[in-house]
């Protein structure tokens, strides 16, 4: 039974109707540009075939009734109160609720959520939650709200319900996603362009550490803080600068070098990666996947050493693949302390080399290591309308 289905039954048994509308809003991979996203830098996300599942429909009320299939879990409130609960999935779904409200008037609904995104493995569940519940919204109210007010409600879910204060890359890579292309994102205006995500005879294969430390939250924010007090201290001399997007590798060693090391790091590192950003996209445009490859190792390397954003499980699975011939490149994936390597790997190959890593990796952490592939998928879409 595919996921949609059963959620479609869970729906039904749960709140003795039919839904209105299933929604699916995809989880996201990116290949290149990490922590570039809030310092108004490039990012290369796609969407993903695996997701969050809403399953909706209208009440006659001002009732809120919500259920999470995954952790079968009621959450109730009303639309003129929206308290969120204690449990995160209820945070994400009625703060998303709340900012839409804000400009729009919403009736009461029955809502239900499933999904088949691993929880912590930075494949960005929040954001597929949030974006599928406004998209939903917006279509079951038939409200005015365009691809980019989705993902930035979304994004401001993350910041105002959930305090962490993320980029927008995780929630546009979500809502535009196109089946086999990635997206060259400028995170300052949010141009795009697609890129061609042919690998040839390649795919990726993403391997979830099965870890998510502690620190994550507060270590996010602490180097977005880093990256601000560098563009303060160059701003002072060149009022023009805005963010690191406008700011040199010499204005930094002449501004913050000697001033704030640790802040000078922290934003040589996005300055570096936004140029190898557009260096993989001329490898992809080209087809040299060895010089994609070698660009994701570097990245992961100046992720682990200068951002001190990696782990010891992270930093473990890219030395190892780094040795197997069938994989031309890795690095971590996402905010970091855990969660995923994504590797280009030789099709017909991502077997092989995760039988070779699984059993020394669980001997060395005590942990599963755990398979994920993916294929390139589209963005936020109805699944099924039973409205027509």
């Amino acid at each position: 039974m595919s996921l949609a289905i059963e959620l479609q039954h869970t729906f039904t048994s749960t709140f003795q109707e039919t839904p209105h509308l299933i929604i699916k809003s995809p989880g996201r991979i990116n290949l290149i540009g990490e922590h570039t996203d809030y310092n108004e830098g490039f990012v290369m996300p796609a969407a993903i075939d695996k997701g969050v599942y809403i399953a909706i429909s209208k009440r006659k009320d001002n009732q809120i009734h919500l259920h999470a299939l995954d952790y079968d879990e009621h959450y109730s409130t009303t639309v003129d109160l929206l308290t969120f609960g204690d449990n995160l999935w209820t945070k994400y779904i009625l703060g998303a609720t709340r900012i839409v409200k804000e400009r729009e008037s919403l009736g009461g609904f029955n809502l239900a959520v499933a999904g088949d995104l691993p929880l912590g493995a930075g494949l960005s569940s929040s954001a597929a939650l949030t974006c599928a519940t406004t998209f939903a919204l917006s279509t079951l109210f038939e409200l005015a709200l365009t691809q980019i007010d989705i993902a930035r409600i979304g994004q401001r879910t993350e910041h105002e319900a959930v305090g962490v204060r993320c980029g927008i890359m995780d929630q546009f890579a979500s809502v535009f996603g196109k089946e086999n292309s990635f997206i060259r994102l400028d995170c300052r205006d949010l141009s795009f362009e697609y890129v061609g995500a042919d690998l040839s005879d390649y795919e990726i294969l993403l391997l979830n550490t099965n870890v998510k430390h502690s620190l994550a939250s507060s270590a996010y924010n602490k180097r977005r803080e880093s990256c601000e007090r560098a563009v303060a201290l160059v701003k002072e001399k060149y009022e023009e600068v805005h963010s690191l997007r406008d700011i040199s590798l010499a204005q930094l060693d002449e501004l913050v070098k000697h001033v704030d090391p640790e802040a000078y790091q922290k934003a040589k590192f996005v300055i570096q990666e936004n140029q190898r950003l557009f260096a993989a996209v001329e490898a992809l445009q080209h087809n040299n996947l060895p010089s994609l490859g070698e660009l994701l190792y570097q990245t992961h390397w100046a992720l682990s050493k200068e951002y001190e954003v990696s782990c010891e499980e992270l930093d473990y699975l890219v030395a190892e693949v780094s040795r197997i011939p069938a994989v031309l490149g890795a690095r971590m994936m996402g905010g970091g302390f855990g969660g995923c390597t994504i590797n280009i790997v030789k099709k017909d190959k991502s077997h092989e080399v995760f039988e070779q890593l699984k059993d020394d990796y669980f001997k060395k952490f005590n942990l599963e290591l755990t398979p994920i592939s993916v294929a390139i998928s589209e963005g936020t879409h109805i699944v099924k309308d039973f409205t027509t």
